[in-house]
């Protein structure tokens, strides 16, 4: 965590209420390869809360798992793409 990066709220988020694997095992969304990261897109390709998901995130720079139908990579690629676009911008 840098300092940009803001301290965790581990408080449940209205969100996360309405999120489709609430109904799934946590495991479903940390994969060890690529066809469980495939898995966990398609139930998030059906999430009403599939942004906030994916923007929790992103805030918090969580490192592991699938957030929004991204993947640890994905995560860092989004955030290095905003970056390129803020010094742009500046």
């Amino acid at each position: 965590m840098d300092i940009m990066t803001p301290p965790p709220d581990h408080r449940e988020q209205e969100w996360m209420l309405r999120a489709r694997c609430r109904q799934l095992s946590p495991s479903e969304f940390f994969p060890s390869d690529g066809v469980g990261v495939d898995k966990a897109r398609q139930v998030c390709a059906q999430c009403p809360v599939r942004s906030e998901c994916l923007e929790y995130a992103l805030t918090y720079r969580i490192d592991h798992g699938v957030w929004g139908g991204a993947s640890e990579r994905e995560r860092r690629r989004i955030l290095r793409r905003r970056r390129i676009q803020t010094s742009a911008n500046n």
